[in-house]
């Protein structure tokens, strides 16, 4: 099949948590036949600080972010034509420009034929939006839409969009692409013992206050590691080190040298549960033993102190940091790698779409 993904950028992380779940999805759907046309803006710098060539597995279309089409750039009319000639046409959210537009006009390219979606990569923030205002325009447009994918919320975000009016609400979880992340060699800039990695966000912060920075305060003789942009004026207890925006490339390392990697949701997202972030799959993918602060359906994704650390609260994590032995570490590490391979990979998830998509193919 053909498809037409109108996205944030598959070809850049910065400033784009999507990224990676973007690449793992296109690349096994790629794998499995399908050819996708991805179309993103040229916005909030992301052609300027991209961490991928053009990949083989998709074709990339960059058009103008701005209302006027820049010189040598498509504009997203022009994008909206070329998508007619797909079998698919996606909209995802939190494409940054364009975004109420595009929920309007791809449904204006639906013939009977072709199948148009739309794919949520932040439903939380979406629901509580539409909640927030009734009169948001999306919320008309939901039921015209042939289903509704989600990064994920299992349940409660598939009531939510059934009461919306969605014909079909199904979940697309995070999942690990092997080809990306896998075991490497300690770097010893990322000497750590714990790590976290993620950008400065509003939605972010108060739990990062809580499960990183009150962790590494009530552990002073621990070694805190944080990753992302954003943080630089940030305060920070003594035994933080900061080493700003970490290119994907280095994603392997940064996972793989620090005792244990700790992943915080965001608010709306720990609120709705069953929302992995990709880290936590791309840490996995790296045997690393993962800390994650407690949210609804961990253990649909990975078994609680097997597979995976559950913390309530900072002092938790900094009490799990100063019980967690190496070998106990490595071992947690070891068994979430085994559970992730043979359940939460990409091509499962490609799958999963191919299923959604079932009656077209």
């Amino acid at each position: 099949m053909k498809i037409a993904f109108f996205g944030s950028s598959l070809v850049s992380a910065y400033w784009n948590g999507a990224a990676t779940y973007y690449r793992g999805i296109i690349r096994a759907l790629h794998q499995r036949g399908h050819r996708i046309t991805f179309y993103e803006p040229d916005a909030y710098g992301r052609q300027q600080h991209r961490d991928i060539e053009e990949p083989e597995w998709a074709r990339v279309v960059v058009y103008s972010g701005a209302a006027a089409a820049a010189p040598l750039l498509l504009d997203v009319g022009a994008c909206l034509e070329d998508a007619q000639h797909a079998d698919v046409i996606v909209k995802a959210s939190g494409v940054g420009v364009f975004d109420q537009f595009l929920e309007r006009e791809v449904l204006a390219l639906a013939d009977g034929r072709r199948v148009i979606l739309f794919w949520d990569v932040d439903a939380p923030a979406t629901l509580d939006r539409i909640a927030e205002d009734p009169d948001d325009p999306f919320a008309a447009l939901i039921p015209k839409y042939d289903a509704v994918l989600t990064y994920g919320g299992g349940d409660p975000v598939v009531d939510a969009y059934t009461k919306l009016g969605a014909r079909r609400c199904v979940p697309i979880y995070n999942a690990l692409d092997c080809s990306t992340h896998f075991p490497v060699d300690r770097d010893p800039r990322f000497d750590a013992d714990v790590s976290f990695l993620g950008n400065r966000l509003p939605d972010r912060e108060l739990r990062v206050d809580e499960y990183f920075f009150r962790a590494a305060a009530s552990a002073p003789h621990g070694r805190f590691l944080l990753g992302g942009a954003g943080w630089d004026d940030k305060p920070k207890p003594g035994n933080v080190k900061y080493v700003g925006h970490v290119f994907t490339g280095d994603h392997n390392a940064f996972n793989c040298t620090p005792r244990a990697v700790l992943n915080i949701s965001r608010e709306s997202m720990a609120r709705y549960g069953f929302s992995p972030a990709t880290r936590v799959f791309e840490a996995a993918g790296a045997s690393a033993c993962i800390i994650t602060d407690a949210w609804k359906g961990i253990e649909q994704f990975l078994d609680p102190d097997d597979e995976v650390l559950v913390a309530n609260d900072g002092d938790e994590v900094a009490e799990i940091v100063h019980d967690l032995s190496p070998e106990r570490a490595a071992a947690i590490g070891r068994a979430a790698y085994r559970r992730v391979i043979a359940e939460h990979t990409y091509d499962h998830r490609a799958a999963e779409v191919e299923r959604v998509l079932e009656p077209s193919l």
